[in-house]
């Protein structure tokens, strides 16, 4: 019997639609894996927040989720050695503000409503190493990147994403444009700082009871995430190809700008070093009282 026919159920793959997890996804999209995946997988592409919520009813059987998910979802398993991780600056998770007295002196924080590891991230931050409490006040889905609009009544705003890296091309513009000069707080490299740990945004999580039902084992899906991740970064020319005319803003991202940050902010592989931080970051959101508890990492 072949390792295709042995597949009972396809499973459901909850995927985030920016350029940062566009190496992970390569063998989904591409030849000559792609169709044999599509014998195995299903995909559906939204935003991160909505990656945790499809896993945690049951829409999705495995979903690219934001690290913070994982403490308020019971029962899932992280599969292994794949990320989306920073060692230092990501330049794609941002805090931008006006407040002049820096970010002990923050108030009102525009939440950007596709994130949920970015905004726990931030108050962690704040709150630990700053002092600061400001409230984080969520923005409506579609106002997430339209920074005029996030600080219209706040004096800063959490920036993730594709947003973000056009909010960083568009600063000198926007200055230009409103006479007032912004601070752009590159959160992963704030974390760095304070903790000499990398960060970790997102990884793979799947429930364990639909990987059984699907007739795939641990290990073949495992494989299949690996290998996906591996022939991405094989392939980063291409990736920037393909992401150059789609990321046009305004303003447009140039070629360089996404080869470098796919290439030096954005570390893919789920290694002890990354294991390390992502357990300071539940022990301090537990102590601060932003997340619950999280469970020990339960690995498929």
């Amino acid at each position: 019997m072949s390792v295709t026919s042995s597949v009972t159920r396809k499973l459901r793959i909850s995927a985030i639609q920016y350029l940062n997890p566009a190496p992970l996804m390569w063998d989904f999209e591409h030849a000559p894996e792609q169709n044999r995946l599509a014998e195995r997988y299903e995909i559906h592409a939204t935003l991160p927040a909505q990656c945790a919520d499809e896993l945690a009813t049951g829409r999705a059987d495995i979903g690219l989720v934001p690290a913070a998910a994982y403490a308020a979802t019971p029962g899932l398993a992280v599969i292994p050695g794949c990320a989306i991780a920073s060692l230092d600056h990501v330049r794609s998770i941002l805090l931008v503000m006006r407040q002049p007295n820096g970010m002990r002196g923050l108030r009102c924080i525009a939440a950007d409503p596709a994130s949920r590891s970015s905004n726990v991230y931030a108050q962690v931050i704040l709150r630990k190493f700053y002092g600061a409490a400001p409230e984080f006040v969520p923005r409506a889905t579609n106002l997430a990147g339209n920074l005029d609009a996030m600080l219209a009544d706040c004096d800063a705003a959490v920036l993730i994403g594709d947003p973000a890296l056009l909010a960083l091309e568009d600063r000198a513009a926007r200055a230009n444009r409103t006479g007032e000069q912004l601070e752009y707080i590159d959160l992963a490299h704030e974390w760095k700082q304070h903790t000499g740990l990398p960060w970790v945004s997102a990884f793979w999580a799947a429930r364990p009871e639909a990987i059984r039902a699907s007739g795939l084992s641990a290990a073949e899906v495992t494989g299949d995430f690996q290998r996906s991740r591996d022939h991405g970064m094989a392939h980063l020319e291409e990736i920037v190809a393909e992401w150059t005319p789609r990321l046009i803003g305004p303003p447009a991202v140039p070629s360089a700008v996404i080869r470098a940050y796919l290439k030096n902010n954005i570390h893919y592989t789920l290694d002890d070093n990354c294991l390390a931080g992502l357990g300071l970051f539940y022990r301090y959101a537990a102590e601060l009282g932003v997340l619950p508890p999280a469970p020990p990492l339960r690995f498929l």
